[in-house]
């Protein structure tokens, strides 16, 4: 029996084949990156030549006829869940099991929470978060975005950031540092923000300078506090405080000190934190139903 599975970003997918023995143990996983894919802002002719000529020939004869076929990612609501299935159908004709097409933030509660209730959350460039009953995300907040929300994100730290350092809440010394690390100036930042497009993933560019100086108590205190409004906002919002609080991206990987510090405070625990779901997915898929 042959999986193929796929986590996808605006960036890049990573997808990995993976196929199961007798007695249905991994006996071989293949992995691959092509581009991101996102059925929001690409047309069924873009999604088709990324997948006919970066993921199949790189798979080579491993593409041959998988029988179930489990696509993750942003952009997979409704419609681009229909424009999805429609694709990987005439891609992988071969597949005559399932073709699923679900979220990123489903990939992140199946990842990280297995076929057990438990709370899940994305924190990278954005954040996003639920409570997963054991099958199906049964409560989730909406993010907003980094503009109306988005707390505890990669892209909100960034902001935070550039915000305290302009500001003079962080000492001048560090901000001529910031300047030198990040080869910027104040026009440069403000250009990038409001003139140009991804602003969010500009500011989340700016982690590194954080955690590299996370030894300064007003920087520590600022991610501490970005992961306690994500807290507030979101998390407290399912009310379970019985349940630890799972997480999977680089924000959440990087500061997972921070993180437990700023659910403790909460009240809270941390659970599992990794920085990508695919080995959770595939624990999960090639486990028993």
């Amino acid at each position: 029996m042959k999986i193929l599975l796929a986590d996808s970003g605006s960036t890049k997918t990573e997808w990995c084949m993976i196929e199961q023995d007798c007695e249905g143990r991994v006996a071989k996983r293949v992995t691959v990156h092509t581009q991101g894919i996102n059925p929001v802002h690409q047309d069924e002719r873009q999604v088709a030549e990324i997948i006919e000529q970066e993921l199949l020939p790189s798979l080579g004869r491993d593409a041959e006829c998988p029988t179930d076929v489990f696509f993750y990612g942003a952009g997979c609501g409704e419609m681009g869940g229909e424009l999805m299935t429609a694709v990987l159908r005439q891609c992988l004709p071969g597949a005559k099991g399932r073709v699923e097409v679900a979220s990123d933030l489903l990939a992140a509660a199946r990842a990280l929470c297995g076929r057990h209730e438990g709370v899940a959350a994305i924190l990278g460039t954005g954040a996003n978060s639920c409570y997963y009953d054991g099958c199906d995300i049964a409560m989730n907040v909406p993010p907003l975005g980094y503009i109306l929300g988005d707390e505890g994100s990669g892209a909100v730290l960034g902001k935070l950031l550039v915000n305290a350092l302009l500001k003079g809440d962080l000492p001048q010394e560090m901000l001529k540092e910031f300047y030198e690390e990040t080869k910027t100036d104040y026009l440069y930042i403000i250009n990038k923000v409001y003139r140009q497009p991804l602003a969010n993933r500009f500011l989340a560019s700016l982690a590194p300078f954080v955690a590299a100086h996370r030894h300064v108590d007003a920087v520590r205190k600022l991610v501490v506090d970005n992961f306690t409004d994500f807290i507030r906002k979101n998390v407290a919002k399912y009310d379970r405080p019985d349940l630890p609080v799972n997480a999977v991206g680089s924000i959440a990987y990087y500061f997972s000190d921070e993180l437990a510090e700023a659910l403790e405070n909460e009240g809270l625990s941390i659970g599992t934190v990794v920085r990508a779901p695919m080995d959770g997915l595939v624990e999960y898929h090639a486990g028993k139903p």
